[in-house]
């Protein structure tokens, strides 16, 4: 028996205000699709609100009016989410899997996100300078992550990468390659405290 999908919870709303519909269309296509299209593996679906949705909304005040690069973009975590939540910011979804590619213009159709644009290539292929800021969510180690993402900033561009509990060691094992890519002012930002079950954690630094 497949699992139950998790009930809308009440932070939702707070989270996406009059973008809310457009909130549940997403989820709701991604429960439906998610696991038969190897976006989402088989037990999300009890967590699909928590996990993924709200802890990717809860970024959007991070944000600022600008182009936004979203690396590996996937199932549309975070950038279809952000750009649900900030219809002000521009995205560029970039993500190198035909399949997801396909998915995420449709989802860009269906919802009508005027503020999106898909773009099938690895973060290495991608334009150079281009972003005011770029995001990221399960891609890689921050120290793998730093030299494909750093690069597409513009100057005093700025990284917003969604990661877990161990965000701290991961600054730690990535001196190195802060350093080499000119990465500076790096802190780890918790959001979502007494708001989500879960909170999310952001490692954000400014490239210059």
């Amino acid at each position: 028996m497949p699992p139950e999908m998790e009930p809308e919870p009440e932070a939702a709303v707070a989270l996406f205000g009059d973008r809310i519909e457009l909130a549940r269309r997403f989820t709701a296509a991604l429960a439906r699709h998610g696991e038969e299209r190897g976006l989402i593996g088989p037990l999300e679906l009890p967590r699909l609100w928590t996990r993924h949705i709200l802890n990717c909304a809860v970024v959007g005040p991070l944000l600022r009016p600008g182009r936004v690069g979203d690396v590996g973009s996937g199932a549309g975590l975070p950038g279809l989410v952000l750009a649900i939540a900030r219809p002000d910011v521009s995205f560029t979804l970039i993500e190198p899997m035909e399949r997801r590619v396909t998915w995420l213009n449709e989802q860009v159709g269906e919802l009508g996100l005027d503020n999106v644009e898909v773009l099938r290539a690895r973060a290495e292929e991608a334009p150079k300078y281009s972003f005011d800021q770029v995001t990221a969510r399960a891609v890689s180690a921050l120290r793998k992550l730093v030299p494909i993402t750093a690069p597409l900033l513009r100057l005093g561009g700025e990284l917003v990468l969604l990661k877990g509990a161990g965000a701290q060691a991961e600054i730690e094992a990535a001196t190195k390659e802060l350093r080499k890519n000119r990465v500076h002012d790096i802190e780890v930002v918790v959001l979502g405290e007494g708001v989500l079950a879960e909170v999310t954690r952001v490692i954000r630094a400014t490239v210059n």
